[in-house]
């Protein structure tokens, strides 16, 4: 039987901002998304309080006052720089790893069934902890939809105490779990399907585990019967050692305040331009089409709402940041218009081809090619090794007062090192 492990951090962000600040440990506690919008992570106080996931802040401020809630800026750096350590961590436990998320990841077991693999998954839980002094539950079962069920297991049954193995338990008391849990809860059903399945009287785990696999595909398509199939064991997803290159690249981001002038919407794009670059050379890939797009806050009713985009292809694919800023500032200028408070701008990178697979321009010159490729491997070294943003194009500007506000933000306690913490 196949040993499939789901880890997963228990309330990563929120987890993160505790490892470095005991003091918030026992308390209510939201981590908040970009320009402290929304809420993106709760400690389970915040949840038992009645904080939703994506509840605006405005909504919850009169609830944090009665009841202390703390709500902290989002720091991306340093949850995933944890992140980064919990999957070397977890790596050294399997010959095979398979990152799903910024706090989950599957790992195969089999082979180890011989060590007791609830024992080797507690192990992991401590060596975690020990490490990074951040929770992990682990679900195991023989596919990684159940997997994930168990996972969601270990998680609010305490008698498992932090490790659910599927593959360990009876039928019985599985299945009575299995009708305990609402069929959106599955991986891949989710609240766009539940309501459908509902209709079909399938509303517990259970019931869609029992149904006929051909009939859900003639229903609701291929990926539901494997999801059917997934849950009576049989594995039809298998672990891949890497994700496959994304099809395309997005990077934007709301303003801390209303941008109305041509110069700061160009810094902002040059910076979206950047952080997509680097994620593109990241997965080896050039993009062979640009699009940016402006747009004015679809809530304030009282002002003048504008909102356009516009594809700019490139001559020859292409991942050198200044041949994509060109490319937005061009796209950027024909958009813009004078007169209106702009909330949020952004990129997207697409048409992307492999390395492997690019064709160069007959007219262009190889050489310049390889002195790119050279200057953007220098600058990705130097942001990896000193911090982002340590070199950028002088087209992002300086003072950027249009940055997302980021009020109660922690420091970069592992990526910086003028705010490592002091004992």
């Amino acid at each position: 039987m196949a040993a499939i492990a789901l880890v997963d951090c228990n309330n990563f962000f929120v987890s993160c901002e505790r490892v470095f600040n005991p003091g918030l440990n026992g308390k209510p506690v939201v981590v908040l998304s970009n320009n402290d919008g929304c809420v993106v992570a709760r400690s389970n106080e915040a949840k038992a309080l009645g904080v939703r996931m994506a509840q605006p802040w405005f909504e919850v401020q009169a609830l944090a006052r009665r009841h202390g809630i703390i709500a902290q800026s989002s720091n991306y750096e340093l949850y995933a720089d944890m992140s980064n350590r919990v999957m070397a961590i977890l790596a050294t436990f399997s010959p095979q790893q398979e990152v799903y998320s910024i706090d989950e990841c599957f790992l195969d077991l089999a082979g180890l069934e011989h060590r007791n693999l609830t024992r080797y998954c507690q192990e992991i839980r401590q060596t975690v902890r020990r490490y990074t002094g951040l929770p992990v539950c682990v679900g195991i079962a023989s596919s990684k939809t159940l997997a994930k069920l168990a996972n969601h297991l270990a998680k609010i049954t305490p008698q498992f105490e932090g490790v659910c193995d599927f593959n360990a338990m009876d039928a019985g008391p599985c299945q009575a779990f299995l009708k305990a849990i609402d069929v959106g809860e599955t991986w891949g059903v989710g609240r766009r399907l539940a309501p459908r399945l509902h209709a079909l009287d399938i509303k517990a785990v259970a019931d869609l585990q029992a149904a006929d696999p051909d009939y859900i595909r003639s229903q609701f398509g291929v990926t539901l019967e494997k999801t059917v199939r997934e849950l009576k064991g049989t594995a039809c997803i298998g672990l891949h050692d890497l994700s496959e290159p994304r099809k395309q690249i997005i990077s934007s981001r709301s303003f801390g305040i209303p941008v109305t002038s041509l110069e700061d919407l160009s810094e902002s794009v040059t910076l979206y331009v950047g952080r997509a670059a680097e994620k593109l050379r990241r997965q080896r890939s050039y993009a062979g089409m640009l699009q940016v797009y402006i747009r004015t806050s679809p809530f304030i009713e009282w002002e003048k709402r504008y909102s356009a985009s516009m594809l700019v292809p490139l001559v020859s694919p292409s991942d050198d940041t200044r041949l994509l800023v060109k490319a937005a500032h061009a796209g950027l200028e024909r958009i813009y218009k004078a007169g209106y408070r702009y909330q949020k701008a952004g990129i997207v990178l697409s048409e992307l081809v492999s390395a492997e697979g690019l064709q160069h321009d007959l007219f262009g010159e190889v050489q310049t090619d390889a002195k790119s490729s050279r200057l953007m491997g220098v600058m990705d070294q130097i942001n990896r090794v000193m911090g982002r943003q340590t070199l950028t194009l002088a087209a992002e500007g300086i003072y950027q007062p249009w940055r997302m506000k980021q009020g109660n933000r922690s420091p970069g306690y592992t990526t910086r090192w003028d705010q490592l913490a002091e004992v």
